[in-house]
């Protein structure tokens, strides 16, 4: 079943989507969208291509950074706050409100769901070191946990280097210097994932004994992508290099400029693919990794996803 689903790089669901789609929510919209929005059981306020760093090399082009991303939310949450203002007492008597926005006191009760650091990955031989992508990711879990956040559900990175993207990049880029290790997989890229997670978890760490009346999940989806890419054709799946949309050489989706012909197509079946565009993941790859993470096998502590916001 493919929903065809507009801005974003997939054929359909993300791993937030099957997430709200477990506790019984309806996908989540983001604040950036104006028209027929609710954020009556959440917000999303991810950016595609965004990075934890706010370093920005000449010439590209990065969305918002995760700290860019936490300033937005906090005005959300200032401005519902003040929206709930105009009847302070009753705010059913404001229809607006009681059918858009979630009441004040949700905020320190929700669940503030991380998953970023894959993109610094990439530049991150280009601009910055890994334990300073990680302070920053750092500081903006504080930021929020100053706000009243309590709960949170944090993501470390996938390996990277095993993505068809970065063995074909790193292939076309640097040729014979290329090295990948026994698995087929770039080594730079998944030793630097590894490092992050590392220091991601110490991190964690940290800031519960700093924060201890904080909830913070701990969640190993590198292992669970490791698992599903070293076992895919087990799984059902075909070759965990290879990828659905586009070509090594033509991105997913790119057309001709003289006859607007479309050049980067799809294949016949994304259900058997765990990638679809060479870097981002599948629906169907989406599925498989959010249905082992969720039952928290993969978590630290070991909690469900549907149990992540009663500890605190």
């Amino acid at each position: 079943m493919n929903f065809h689903l507009r801005k974003r790089s997939s054929d359909g669901r993300l791993i937030i989507d099957f997430f709200a789609e477990k506790l019984g929510l309806p996908y989540l919209d983001a604040p950036l969208d104006t028209i027929g929005t609710s954020f009556k059981h959440g917000a999303n306020f991810a950016v595609g291509g965004s990075k934890i760093s706010p370093v920005v090399l000449v010439g590209s082009m990065i969305p918002l950074h995760l700290g860019a991303q936490v300033s937005e939310f906090l005005q959300f949450k200032s401005r519902t706050i003040a929206l709930s203002h105009h009847h302070p007492s009753n705010t059913t008597n404001n229809p607006r409100f009681e059918s858009n926005y979630p009441e004040p006191e949700v905020f320190s009760k929700a669940l503030y769901t991380i998953d970023i650091g894959h993109n610094d990955i990439s530049y991150i031989f280009y601009n910055s070191s890994v334990p300073t992508v990680v302070n920053d990711l750092s500081n903006s879990v504080q930021r929020l946990l100053e706000s009243g956040a309590k709960n949170f559900w944090i993501h470390n990175t996938g390996p990277h280097g095993c993505l068809p993207g970065s063995i074909n990049g790193c292939k076309m880029f640097f040729k014979e210097k290329c090295e990948l290790d026994e698995n087929g997989c770039v080594k730079r890229n998944n030793k630097q994932a590894v490092e992050f997670n590392k220091l991601l978890k110490e991190a964690v760490y940290k800031l519960r004994a700093k924060y201890p009346h904080a909830a913070i999940t701990y969640v190993d989806v590198h292992s669970s992508k490791n698992y599903l890419v070293f076992n895919a054709k087990k799984l059902g799946f075909t070759d965990p290099f290879s990828f659905c949309c586009g070509t090594p050489k033509i991105y997913c989706g790119t057309r001709n400029e003289t006859d607007n012909k479309l050049l980067g197509t799809a294949c016949s079946d994304p259900s058997k693919y765990i990638v679809w565009d060479g870097v981002h993941y599948t629906q169907a790859g989406n599925r498989f990794v959010a249905n082992l993470i969720m039952n928290g096998s993969f978590s630290d502590p070991p909690l469900p996803l549907s149990e992540a916001c009663h500890k605190a």
